[in-house]
């Protein structure tokens, strides 16, 4: 075949597509206290959330890595990154920091799990930004990421009432409040995937 031939061939090839895109990471932290003695604890169960998400995505959550257990899988196109911080819940900023800074990761890309005295027990609450409520995670990672711009989900643990609100996060509720609990964890881990695979609003 001629080169002149060749040449007018080579008009007619498909365009050269190149490399495909990578797909969009998204991230979730859910914080708590690491170490057997805080589990089942009303702070950690941001953790459980965390949990039930991994189950449901079949991701395992083991890897160390930022100062976290983490874990990552694909979500319908979307590289998914599952994180519990492994320093205590005031340290929780450090961890994010390091993963939105590995990532360069927009912060409308990651969504923050934890608990809320502020809430009743058992409701969930979803927002775009704002403060951090005096919650002692949520008041790191701000320190640390210098912004509220991110997306956090609360679950209402309820009040201390009269007891010490120290030993009332960091304790383990009764058997009817842990119930109320759970049913929440699972509706909050319905909200994070509807997050992940659909964006904000929907959820």
């Amino acid at each position: 075949m001629s080169a002149d031939w060749k040449d007018f061939l080579g008009r007619f090839k498909r365009p050269d597509s190149g490399p495909k895109a990578a797909p969009a990471r998204v991230v979730v932290v859910g914080l708590g206290n690491p170490g057997a003695a805080y589990q089942g604890t009303r702070h950690n169960v941001g953790f459980e959330v965390i949990d039930r998400l991994a189950t449901h995505l079949g991701i395992e959550v083991q890897k160390k890595k930022f100062g976290a257990r983490v874990g990552e899988g694909q979500v319908e196109g979307k590289q998914v990154l599952l994180a519990k911080p492994q320093e205590f819940m005031n340290l929780s900023g450090q961890a994010v920091s390091a993963i939105v800074g590995f990532y360069r990761l927009p912060l409308d890309h990651l969504l923050v799990v934890a608990d809320d005295v502020a809430l009743e027990p058992g409701r969930i609450r979803l927002r775009a930004k704002g403060s951090a409520g005096g919650h002692n995670g949520l008041t790191d990672i701000i320190e640390k990421l210098k912004s509220q711009e991110f997306a956090r989900l609360r679950i209402g643990i309820g009040s201390a009432g009269d007891e010490d609100m120290a030993d009332y996060v960091l304790s383990r509720p009764a058997e009817r409040e842990r119930e109320i609990l759970d049913r929440a964890a699972e509706t909050a881990q319905q909200a994070a995937l509807c997050w992940i695979t659909k964006g904000l609003q929907a959820a």
